[in-house]
This record gives structure tokens, C-alpha cells and sequence, in this order.
């Protein structure tokens, strides 16, 4: 599109820039335009997890910033903008979303990620018109779009690396990286606006603005409009306001939805979870106008999961890892299974985005996704597929039987495997060395993939010991070590767990820092650490029981030693994310918890919360320490 003055048709109006970004205050300066700037307080803690494309996590999260300052300033400032502008910029690589590092070692593993390869960096922008109709009622138009600018890192030495994180300029930049200043070092070259990856894409941004003040006709807008603000989770509650969306037609009808297919830029979207209805002129009747995607979504969830559970159970990914690509007709005769069966089990995989689909001449041939080859090959360094095995296998059977859970409270064991809860357990740990071998594999996919992050995310360089309680195959422990040099760490768990761990034991790895007792950590003396961690232990067991073991962790510290917890942590008004509540229903003794409810939890036991994190991965960490 032509890009036509419209800076000067802001002029006279009070503009809010809802960012402490001095980078963004400086790049709107600098053409000319006067605002005021009002920081957000927006949490974010929006799951990523829930969102399909990493752009539509920045676009939510400046929908967000910007809809919260538009509140806060009609209640708390008593004045009302006309414009509030709210941007999130997010670095993505490999599907993964790498916002602000948490400190020196979480930005040494972003860089680490990003040398010698190509990234993508989103800014999401929102910008809302604030109308006041009436004394009491305020009206809120909001628009958003993004833009992504490719950028590829040079190959990165540790001691470039390392000088440039302690010089202190990657701590507040997505990424771990300033381009526009020491960072523009790292950078070998770039596809798309600079102005992005410094943080706010100018020229979208006036061609947003010439949208808005040189619209096409009337029929043919499509914006959503807000009759109040959505409700959204911040420092202080915005109270319970109803949220409506609507887009004028000419019938005179109100139809309340979101942005629609065919908008002018395809980089305008708009994502809401909002009933949708439709109100004509002089009516109270309202009728559905649509189907909502989440809904539909969740109908069909049940069997994308089954079909990721067979897929794996199968090996389909291990096959297509060792061949590189085949045909239906060579899947199915390697899996000895059905032609037709194979087929349609293959294209629903392609669907999920964990296939490719590719036509050649004289045939179709299917291959892994880059995400497949890393995570669902039972070989590969960080692969899942032991936790998916256990998702179909023991998982699965007992969600069958939610409904008796809900109305009983209790775990479904007895009826999905006729065994009490006990009984499993013990079958699981000490009587059937399968079971138990796959139950372990299961635990030690997991802690392999997450062990990374909940390594990186604090600095524990100061403890020398540490002892990881109930850490099954040591996977968590190898990850630490690798990252910390000078500690050594004690595994600690069940004889029947240790007797099986050397079955884990990694073969690349010097492995001589981490060993291994056994012991039960309710019945039996601990072992001597300045660090104990205690990763996917404490939602798993009643108050009771989380009072011998913490009881004894109290006792056995001194002051200054550290408490690390891994585990999925709520949000504190307990909605998000969903995989915890998903997994409470599966109705154990223990319980799910916020980061409020672990503090208050350790605080009985002298434990000072030091700082939660959130990890994008499948579990968080929260950092304690005896006082």
C-alpha cells in the first residue's frame, strides 16, 4: 500500500505508550509523535502453550498490556486516552518462544541456541481507541497486527559469548540480544525491518495507523470493538467487567466476533475466547452465529492425543528417522499393518504438523518434522517418547474413568487396572521390573527435556552439593552437572529405582559428579547437601506426608542451603495453565499449587522463596532458601 502522513493526524490527541521500552519511546520520538508513557501492569503469564503460532502470543500479550492501561487510566489516573499502544516483541527458534533471560546462564543457553542459525523475532502491536459514550461507560476499539524479520547469528565462540552477556546488555531484551547496539556483533544478517528487532516495526505501524484514518468504505471494515474490557489478569484485579466484541454490517445488525478472514493485511489478526452472538435493532433475541474453534478443538483433542500415543507406540517416527522418507505402501509393510489404516494414521500425523507430506512423481512420500526427529524418536537426546508411551498406557485408562473420579474424588486405579492405588505402586517400583522399567523411562523422558531450563534458570554456581530427592534415572542430575562444574549430586530414591538407573546412565557424558543411594525419603536419614531438589514430588502427596519430608529437609539444612522445586505452578487466581488442572483430575492425594501457595508451604519449614520462574517448558522452578 502507499504510505500516506499519519503521524500529524495524531496531533492534539493524549497518546499512551503502555511500554517502559526506551527503545520503542525512542523510535516513536524520533518521527515526531508526542505521547505519554504508562507502563503496564500486566502480568505475563499467558500459557504459550495454548496459542497455535508464537505471533499470536505477542499479539495477545500487547492486546493485553495496552486494554489494562486503558482501564487503569479511566479509574486510577482519571483521565481517559484517546490511544494506548501496547507491543510485545518475542525471539523464536526451532517453535520455541525466548523472551527476557532470567539471568546470566538462562541468556547463555538463548545465545547458545541462536549462534550460528537463523531466528525469527515477532512484535505484536495493539493499538485501542478509547470513546467515551456516556459519564460511566467507556468504549474500546482495538486493532492489532505483527510483524517477523528474519535475523541469522555468526557462529559464536564461549569467550565472545560470555563477554557479551557480561557486559549486561542481553538481561532485559528478548532474546538475550540488543541489535541496535554491542548485540548488532552477533548479527550476520538480516531479512526484514530492523526497527522490529530493535523492538516496534515503525513502518507497519503507520500503515496500521493510515488503515484506521483512511479506511476503505463502510462495508467493507472488519475491526473488533470492545464495549468494555475483556478481563485480564494483572497487579491489581480489574473487578469482573463483561467483555463484548462487534463488527457493524450493513443490515443493521451487531454481530459480536472477532477479526475476519480477508482482512487487508493478513498480519491483522485477532485472537479471543468471547461468546459470539448477533443483536438486530430493537431485539433482545441473540442466536449463535458461528462455531467457536476452541470448542471444536477440544471435541476432536481426545484424538489427535490417541493419535500421537499410536503413531509413537508404532515407532512410525523411529521409522521414518532411520529411512529419511517413505510411501504408504513401505510404512505399512515395515509395521505390518493395513495399507488403508497406515494411511490415514500418516496424514492425521501430517495434520498435527508432526509429518511431511511431500508428492513426487510417481508417489507420495511422508517424512518427520524437524520437531518430530528431535522429540518423538525414542533414540534422540530429548526425546518424549517414553512419557507419551506412559500417557497411553496408564494415563489414558484412567481418564476413561473420569466421570467416577469426579463423583467419587478419588484415583481410578482399581477400576482401570485392578489395583488399589498402593498396589500399583508397588508393581510399578518393585514387584514388575517392565512396569517399572517403563514407568522410569517415562519419568526420565521428562526430566531429560525439562532439565535444561530448570538447570539454567538460576544461578547455583554457589552450592557444591547437591541431592536430588526421588530422582529416578538421574536425568536431572546429568543436566545440572553439565552446566555447573564443580558441583556433585547424590540421587536419591527406592533400591528397586537404583538398582535400574545404571540402565539411564548417559554414554557420552563423564558421569563420575553423580551418584547414586538408596533410601525412602519419608522412612530413611538423608543425605548431607547444600542443594536438595525435589522435581515432580510435592504435587503427588497429602499434606501429611509433605510434612515428614520437608520437616526433615528443615532439619537437616543450615542457613544458606538451597531448595529447588520443579514442578507445574499455577497462576495465583488458579486457571493456568491447563496442564496442571488436566493433571489434578487425575485425583492423587497431593494437589496442585501457585507460586504463593509453595511459598507459604516452605515458609512453615523456614524456606525463603528466592524467586519463581517460569520456564516455557513442562515444569517451573522456584528457588528457596533456608534461613
Amino acid at each position: 500500500m502507499v504510505l500516506n502522513p499519519v503521524i500529524t493526524k495524531l496531533a492534539g490527541r493524549l497518546v499512551v505508550l503502555a511500554s517502559a521500552s526506551p527503545r520503542r519511546q525512542e523510535i516513536l520520538t524520533n518521527v515526531g509523535l508526542r505521547f505519554e508513557v504508562i507502563p503496564s501492569w500486566f502480568k505475563e503469564t499467558l500459557d504459550k502453550s495454548s496459542f497455535a503460532a508464537p505471533h499470536l502470543y505477542a499479539v495477545e500479550t500487547a492486546k493485553q498490556k495496552a486494554l489494562e492501561v486503558a482501564r487503569r487510566m479511566q479509574f486510577k489516573h482519571l483521565k481517559t486516552p484517546d490511544i494506548v499502544i501496547g507491543a510485545d516483541t518475542i525471539v523464536t527458534i526451532e517453535g520455541d518462544i525466548l523472551e527476557k533471560p532470567a539471568d546470566k546462564q538462562d541468556a547463555y543457553r538463548m545465545l547458545s541456541r541462536l549462534s550460528g542459525k537463523e531466528h525469527s523475532v515477532f512484535t505484536g502491536v495493539a493499538i485501542v481507541h478509547c470513546n467515551s459514550e456516556t459519564d460511566s461507560q467507556m468504549e474500546y476499539e482495538v486493532f492489532d497486527f505483527y510483524e517477523e524479520t528474519k535475523v541469522k547469528f555468526a557462529d559464536l565462540s564461549e569467550d565472545l559469548l560470555w563477554e557479551y552477556i557480561h557486559s549486561g546488555e542481553p538481561m532485559d531484551k528478548a532474546g538475550g540480544y540488543g541489535i541496535q547496539a554491542l548485540g548488532g556483533m552477533l548479527v550476520e544478517c538480516v531479512h526484514g525491518d530492523f526497527l522490529n528487532v530493535v523492538g516496534f516495526p515503525l513502518n507497519h505501524f503507520c500503515k496500521k495507523l493510515a488503515e484506521i484514518y483512511n479506511p476503505p468504505p463502510k462495508s467493507e471494515i472488519r475491526h473488533t470493538k470492545y464495549e468494555s474490557i475483556p478481563n485480564m489478569e494483572t497487579f491489581d484485579n480489574p473487578g469482573d467487567l463483561e467483555s463484548g466484541l462487534e463488527r457493524h454490517t450493513e443490515n443493521g445488525k451487531t454481530i459480536r466476533i472477532g477479526n475476519q478472514p480477508g482482512d487487508q493485511d493478513n498480519r491483522s489478526i485477532s485472537h479471543h475466547c468471547a461468546a459470539v452472538s448477533v443483536e438486530a435493532p430493537g431485539s433482545t433475541a441473540k442466536g449463535p452465529v458461528g462455531f467457536p474453534p476452541n470448542i471444536a478443538d477440544l471435541l476432536d483433542g481426545f484424538k489427535a492425543s490417541k493419535t500421537l500415543f499410536v503413531a509413537s507406540k508404532l515407532k512410525v517416527f523411529d521409522l521414518l528417522n532411520c529411512h529419511g522418507s517413505l510411501n504408504v505402501g513401505e510404512v505399512a509393510d515395515k509395521l505390518q499393518t493395513s495399507v488403508v489404516g497406515t494411511e490415514r494414521l500418516l496424514d492425521a500425523c501430517v495434520a498435527l504438523c508432526l509429518l511431511e507430506k511431500t508428492y513426487q512423481v510417481d508417489s507420495v512420500v511422508y517424512t518427520n518434522t524437524e520437531q518430530a526427529d528431535m522429540y518423538l524418536v525414542s533414540s534422540s537426546e530429548y526425546s518424549l517418547h517414553g512419557y507419551i508411551i506412559h500417557c497411553n498406557d496408564h494415563v489414558w485408562p484412567l481418564f476413561t474413568h473420569l466421570e467416577h473420579a469426579v463423583q467419587e474424588g478419588t484415583n481410578q486405579n482399581e477400576r482401570a487396572f485392578g489395583s488399589k492405588t498402593e498396589d500399583l505402586f508397588q508393581d510399578a517400583y518393585c514387584n514388575k521390573k517392565d512396569v517399572r522399567l517403563r514407568f522410569m523411562n517415562a519419568m526420565h523422558s521428562i526430566a531429560r527435556a525439562t532439565g535444561r531450563d530448570v538447570a539454567a534458570v538460576f544461578d547455583l554456581s554457589r552450592f557444591k552439593t547437591a541431592c536430588d530427592l526421588g530422582g529416578c534415572t538421574g536425568a536431572m542430575a546429568y543436566e545440572l552437572v553439565k552446566m555447573y562444574p564443580d558441583l556433585t549430586i547424590t540421587v536419591y530414591d527406592l533400591p528397586a529405582v537404583i538398582e535400574m538407573s545404571s540402565h539411564f546412565r548417559p554414554h557420552k557424558q563423564d558421569t563420575h559428579r553423580v551418584t547414586f543411594t538408596a533410601g525412602d525419603f519419608f522412612k530413611d536419614d538423608l543425605p548431607k547437601a547444600d542443594l536438595y531438589i525435589l522435581s515432580r514430588i510435592l504435587h503427588d502427596w497429602s499434606e501429611d506426608k509433605i510434612d515428614v519430608l520437608l520437616s526433615k529437609i528443615s532439619r537437616i539444612c543450615t542457613p544458606g542451603c538451597g531448595l529447588l522445586v520443579a514442578e507445574i505452578v499455577l497462576d495465583e487466581q488458579r486457571r493456568s495453565p491447563a496442564r496442571a488442572l488436566l493433571q489434578a483430575l487425575s485425583m492423587t492425594e497431593g494437589k496442585q499449587r501457585s507460586g504463593s501457595e509453595y511459598s507459604q508451604l516452605l515458609q512453615k519449614y523456614s524456606f525463603t522463596e528466592i524467586q519463581l520462574k517460569h520456564t516455557g517448558n513442562f515444569l517451573d522452578a522456584i528457588l528457596f532458601v533456608k534461613q
